[in-house]
């Protein structure tokens, strides 16, 4: 006689902070999962001056309003004023599947092992803005799905766990604007494994403005290198990355060959060629992949906007090693992981 299938409580919760535009899908999307036992839906509004908490009040949901203090301090009040046994985590600007909830729950209760399940983006973005949020989406439905498996980062804005790992890690560390779903993968990895699931999928409204894109990885990633320089704890793994560590470099000799060509014309060009062919070469797959889902007449922005970023990538690197460098108080950055 088989057993009945193991269906824990589950609490969505959902942070949200001027989300208005994408709320309502974000909602309807998780009222229509086919998991049967969603007991409760948490929306933590971080100090929304637009429609958003009329919103999320069309819906039968807990709406807890607070002060603008960050999505780490909102995911951890949405987290107390939840019950369910499993807390899924979403972002108010991502419609998940309608299996979305079913599968992470399934991962999480075939293998006592997995501490966090997280799902990807798919190609296809919520709202359709333009060519910039087409190559951002691309790029992190194709790089989550590259690291698809054991991980040491946690994306909480589309991710499970069970509340007694959440107990266990401690909360979402509230110091931190930005990289606290990196910082808690790799407190968290120390402890359990963490898993990214390619048939977990939710369609994401992204940035659709180069200067917002640029800026928000720059200042995404020059704290990032206190925290992979940082041998007192555990640390995610450089493959972990969104960017990868050679094709970053690869940038990095571009630009160094901009920097000396006037001087050095020769050695300029060939360092230019030696960065640009590491960068194809390290990048071959992603750039396929692009050519592929935006065609021939659309892949050289494409290519071009993947090459933009990883110059910023590469120049907050060199910013994030002169700070580490020269700043006690940056080296402690992530000195504070697990205490809201």
């Amino acid at each position: 006689m088989s057993s009945a299938p193991v269906t824990p409580t589950v609490s969505v919760i959902i942070p949200n902070y001027n989300y208005a535009r994408t709320l309502r899908q974000c909602l309807q999307a998780v009222f229509d999962q086919t998991y049967p036992n969603i007991t409760e839906v948490v929306v933590v509004d971080d100090g929304s001056t637009d429609a958003s908490p009329h919103i999320a009040a069309e819906f039968p949901c807990t709406l807890v309003r607070t002060a603008n203090a960050g999505v780490s301090a909102a995911r951890n009040t949405g987290v107390r004023h939840s019950t369910g046994e499993v807390l899924f985590f979403l972002d108010s600007d991502i419609a998940l599947a309608p299996e979305a909830v079913e599968r992470a729950v399934r991962l999480l209760t075939s293998d006592p092992r997995l501490g966090f399940v997280s799902g990807i983006y798919d190609k296809q973005p919520l709202i359709d803005d333009g060519p910039v949020e087409r190559y951002k989406v691309l790029h992190g439905h194709f790089w989550r799905v590259r690291n698809s498996g054991e991980t040491r980062m946690c994306n909480f804005s589309i991710g499970a766990m069970r509340r007694e790992t959440y107990e266990l890690a401690g909360p979402l560390d509230t110091s931190l604007r930005a990289t606290e779903d990196v910082e808690y993968g790799a407190r968290l990895s120390a402890m359990s494994t963490v898993w990214i699931d390619a048939t977990i999928l939710g369609r994401h409204d992204d940035d659709d403005r180069l200067g917002v894109l640029l800026g928000k990885q720059y200042h995404r990633s020059v704290p990032l290198v206190a925290l992979f320089a940082d041998r007192g704890r555990s640390r995610p793994r450089l493959s972990d990355t969104a960017y990868r560590p050679l094709a970053v470099a690869g940038t990095a000799l571009v630009l160094a060959s901009l920097a000396g060509a006037a001087l050095w014309p020769a050695a300029g060009a060939a360092t230019a060629l030696a960065g640009m062919a590491l960068f194809v070469v390290e990048e071959r797959r992603l750039l396929k992949f692009l050519r592929a889902s935006t065609g021939p007449r659309q892949f050289p922005l494409m290519a071009g906007l993947h090459l933009l970023m990883n110059a910023t990538t590469a120049a907050a690197a060199l910013v994030g090693a002169a700070r580490w460098a020269c700043s006690p108080s940056f080296r402690r950055l992530y000195a504070n992981g697990g205490r809201a």
